[in-house]
């Protein structure tokens, strides 16, 4: 019996296979690997899917974040609020560049960051808000931009695992996740939705000035060769990967609703058992299931892991330890009492193979496994 595994990026590859390969063999004929001609027409590409004036590549998701937060002029001692669960980088790049971290709990629904957490804990020095949304559906956006517009505050969208998601304002309008705030910035890893065969990573802006920052800051800081105007770094997107990104750029929206389809077989044959509870989803965003995420409720998911795992089906838990109580954060002081959402999602949550090319016959064997557990 073959084994599922959480992302089958290969099957993905053979489908686009021709496209895939006839892009990296003309970057190859071209050499021009780095700031090449398949960079600029995925970025004028994406731009136009997104809807969003200005989409600067970088070499991964992580520096994207960190571009941002150069770009807007955060200082050491700048406090910038974000949420507890969440992978890393997110508060990572915050503590990278000396500003502050403050992190505030989740909504236990979306377990996405909790608007009326964020207001609480502005301060004078606050200067940014970074809303993640997580596992593909988008942040309460109306509600953070108007705090933000309150408190005078830049608003940076983590939009890595959302990359497509549609957020529909209480008027009927529609904004790509990323093209809200101030900025937005994602990742390319493999396994997103929207992923290369290596790093990479891009900000969206509608802002002209900020577009000609973090265009320069990506690149050494030149806005001319050889002329520094302000400190950079080195964070580039290479040709090969924006080759492969234009061959998958095209099916972005078939891919998402693939994984919703596998979520909508999930959610059918799970909303039955109280054991498991299925993932929410809002009335104002679209979700492109990045992750399945089940909470499960008097479960041993250590031993339903194993059991999985015996049945040859990946599973995995994202994520299994709150921001705060990581060590490399615990000098910022967070107290754990101030967290009660995300101190008991992380004893809860288990996500199941989510990817485009799951099947029904996949899926009824997942499913299955899961039941024949309980």
């Amino acid at each position: 019996m073959s084994f599922i595994p959480m992302v089958d990026l290969q099957n993905q590859y053979f489908k686009i296979k021709r496209d895939v390969d006839a892009g990296i063999q003309t970057v190859i004929n071209n050499t021009d690997f780095i700031k090449g001609k398949a960079v600029n027409i995925f970025s004028e590409q994406l731009a136009e899917y997104l809807n969003v004036k200005h989409v600067i590549p970088c070499a991964n998701g992580t520096d994207a974040l960190q571009v941002a937060m150069m770009g807007l002029g955060l200082e050491p001692g700048d406090e910038v609020i974000t949420t507890d669960f969440t992978f890393i980088a997110t508060v990572e790049v915050i503590a990278l560049l000396r500003l502050k971290p403050v992190i505030v709990d989740v909504d236990p629904n979306t377990f996405m960051i909790d608007p009326e957490n964020v207001e609480k804990a502005i301060t004078s020095r606050t200067k940014a808000i970074v809303p993640v949304h997580l596992f593909g559906q988008c942040a309460q956006m109306e509600e953070i931009m108007s705090i933000a517009e309150k408190y005078n505050l830049f608003v940076i969208e983590d939009t890595a695992q959302a990359i497509g998601a549609d957020y529909i304002y209480k008027n009927g309008m529609v904004r790509k996740a990323g093209t809200i705030g101030t900025v937005g910035c994602t990742s390319f890893f493999p396994s997103k939705n929207l992923g290369c065969y290596g790093d990479g990573g891009a900000l969206f802006t509608n802002d002209d000035f900020l577009a000609s920052k973090f265009n320069a800051i990506v690149n050494h800081g030149m806005v001319k060769r050889y002329y520094h105007e302000m400190i950079g770094v080195n964070s580039r997107l290479d040709s090969i990967q924006a080759a492969v990104l234009l061959a998958k750029l095209p099916h972005l929206d078939n891919y998402n609703k693939a994984r919703k389809n596998a979520a909508d077989y999930y959610d059918n044959v799970f909303r039955n058992y109280s054991e498991l509870i299925t993932p929410y989803r809002v009335n104002n965003s679209t979700h492109t299931f990045h992750q399945y995420t089940l909470r499960l409720q008097n479960i041993d998911r250590k031993q339903l892991m194993e059991y999985l795992k015996d049945k040859g089906i990946a599973s995995a838990v994202y994520y299994p330890v709150p921001l705060h109580s990581q060590e490399a954060f615990k000098r910022f002081k967070s107290s754990d009492d101030d967290f009660p959402v995300t101190n008991q999602l992380v004893k809860e949550v288990l996500s199941l193979p989510m990817h485009t090319e799951l099947n029904e016959d996949i899926l009824k064997r997942i499913t299955e496994t899961v039941i024949s557990f309980l």
